[in-house]
């Protein structure tokens, strides 16, 4: 049986074994490692951190052109008509 730092890593066949357990710790906010061949192959996490884990980045501007606060009109896309220096060649 190898556990360190609280019960956190388990062997393959202890986590078969005690997987309730194993799913508790996980569910509680404490993710566990599953080992095979004494090497490191899952981490076991809460559906709460998977879910904060797997969410897209938040994108300001998407966000800001999603708002349903803001219209068309708000926005002001107009350019410079500048098109840069003369030069010589």
């Amino acid at each position: 049986m190898q556990r360190k730092a609280m019960n956190t890593t388990w062997q393959l066949q202890e986590a078969k074994n005690k997987l309730s357990q194993l799913i508790k710790l996980a569910g509680s906010g404490k993710p566990q490692i599953v080992t095979v061949h004494g090497k490191p192959a899952a981490v076991i996490v809460s559906a709460e951190e998977y879910k904060l884990l797997t969410r897209p980045p938040d994108s300001k501007l998407s966000s800001a052109l999603l708002a349903p606060d803001i219209a068309g009109e708000d926005l002001d896309f107009s350019r410079i008509p500048d098109t840069g220096r003369d030069i010589d060649l």
